[in-house]
């Protein structure tokens, strides 16, 4: 069975993992995709049982006075050491956003497939995690 799970960036924008390998699949639910809203620029997925590394650069959107959105947030992923996602702006939540807000931080949330009754077991593990804040 392939993979497929996702990291939930401020709860909101869902960056795709997915076994993608050789696997064609709609352009923004591919590996790298920020689903649903902006498709990789290559794919730069490796074989099956592979380790895959991901570097996320997220500039959460900026919002006025008012509590509005302002700017809207960006992200910068590379895949495997290759850049998938340069910049791309995030100008709404993504498809199973959890926080209604977007001017207030979210948490980072990994995704898991198998818990839900009747799916295959798509089991991933993660490793040497890493959470930095950045600078405004």
């Amino acid at each position: 069975m392939r993979g497929n799970s996702g990291v939930f960036l401020q709860s909101c924008y869902e960056v795709q993992i997915l076994d993608s390998y050789q696997n064609p699949t709609y352009a923004d639910g591919s590996l790298g995709a920020v689903y649903g809203l902006s498709a990789p620029l290559v794919n730069a997925a490796r074989r099956p049982e592979e380790w895959q590394t991901y570097d996320i650069i997220f500039r959460a959107p900026r919002c006025g006075a008012d509590g509005k959105v302002a700017r809207p947030g960006s992200v910068t992923i590379l895949l495997n050491g290759v850049l998938v996602q340069d910049h791309a702006s995030i100008p709404k939540a993504g498809p199973g956003c959890l926080q209604k807000d977007l001017c207030r931080p979210g948490p980072l949330r990994l995704q898991d497939h198998s818990g839900f009754k009747g799916a295959p077991d798509t089991t991933m593990k993660f490793r040497n995690i890493w959470l930095r804040k950045l600078d405004q």
